[in-house]
């Protein structure tokens, strides 16, 4: 899937290759690029163009407020011209937000504004950035040319992707990577909720309740593919349209904390929280604290499905990254 950005946090846009659990002769597969841009340079140009781009574009906002029976509740985005030339911009929809990602691409963090187009938000469940979501999508540049679609047939995406041992050709264990999706992708869903319900049909088919998110997003490359021709042409803003259907939440390791629960220092980066370093991060590592006791018995999952994170010794650290403090194994807490 293009969807899929080969996308490690902490690790530079630069470097967009990943290595595939399928084919050691893939690992070290790259993604054509072009010569880097200063990443400054490079965003203010395209927020440019993509406010160009809102200002003179539309969605047929007509169906969504007088939805006909076989609607389907798809966003069409068209020109503003001929005879749609009284139609209202989508800069100045009420559903159109602004949302400030800071990034890292290269060696440059940046402010990056991404535009959210949320015609309806979802009555279901929000997902959280380290979630699984079942979603509609299509993607396509500023000069709608479509580059992915999956419209009739709804995907689950990884919205972060992990970090998994395997073993490699030379019979060595090696660490690989999952992909997760590009930014922009991920910072878009987590605004919006899941459809409430569905009802699965004989044929396996299912019906959802016509309440899940519907949006679009408005992405410059740096949120996006930046200087690779993974999506078409490099340096190109993205357009996604998406209907969320589901969200899963994920425990990526098994270990009974969820991981969204794993991102330690709080700022969204799950890649960078490793307390027992080990090359894993916590919420691809099983044993978190690398005490030899697996986190799930250094935890309390209780019954309704909610969990209790302990601290036996008092030291102001929780069992599980705890490395100072160990329970024999056949001495289980209550």
């Amino acid at each position: 899937m293009r969807l899929n950005k080969y996308f490690l946090a902490g690790i530079t846009v630069a470097s967009l290759s990943f290595t595939s659990c399928n084919d050691d002769d893939d690992n070290n597969r790259t993604i054509p690029q072009e010569e880097l841009r200063d990443e400054t340079d490079q965003a203010l140009k395209e927020d440019d163009s993509i406010i160009e781009y809102l200002q003179t574009h539309f969605y047929n906002y007509e169906e969504f407020d007088s939805p006909s029976e076989d609607f389907d509740y798809q966003i069409d985005i068209d020109t503003i011209a001929g005879d749609n030339s009284d139609k209202e911009p989508i800069w100045g929809s009420d559903n159109l937000t602004t949302k400030v990602v800071k990034y890292q691409v290269n060696e440059t963090e940046l402010d990056y504004n991404l535009y959210i187009l949320k015609v309806r938000e979802g009555a279901g469940e929000q997902p959280h950035f380290s979630d699984s979501t079942f979603v509609r999508y299509k993607g396509e540049l500023l000069s709608s040319d479509v580059f992915d679609s999956s419209i009739n047939s709804p995907v689950w995406f990884d919205l972060v992707g992990f970090i998994y041992t395997d073993i490699g050709n030379n019979g060595q264990q090696v660490l690989r990577q999952s992909p997760g999706t590009v930014p922009a992708f991920r910072e878009a869903l987590t605004e919006f909720k899941s459809a409430s319900n569905y009802t699965v049909n004989a044929d396996n088919t299912i019906n959802w309740s016509q309440d899940y998110g519907v949006g679009a997003l408005f992405a410059p490359s740096g949120l996006g593919y930046f200087n690779s021709t993974t999506a078409g042409p490099s340096y190109s803003p993205l357009v996604f349209t998406f209907h969320l259907l589901n969200v899963n939440e994920a425990d990526h390791d098994g270990d009974g904390v969820p991981s969204w629960m794993e991102d330690i220092n709080g700022n969204r980066n799950l890649y960078d929280d490793d307390t027992d370093g080990d090359g894993l991060p916590n919420f691809s590592d099983s044993d978190d604290d690398g005490d030899g006791l697996l986190t799930r018995r250094e935890i309390i999952i209780n019954t309704d499905g909610t969990i209790t994170l302990p601290d036996t010794n008092n030291n102001g650290t929780v069992n599980y990254l705890d490395p100072d403090y160990f329970q024999p194994v056949g001495e289980d807490e209550d």
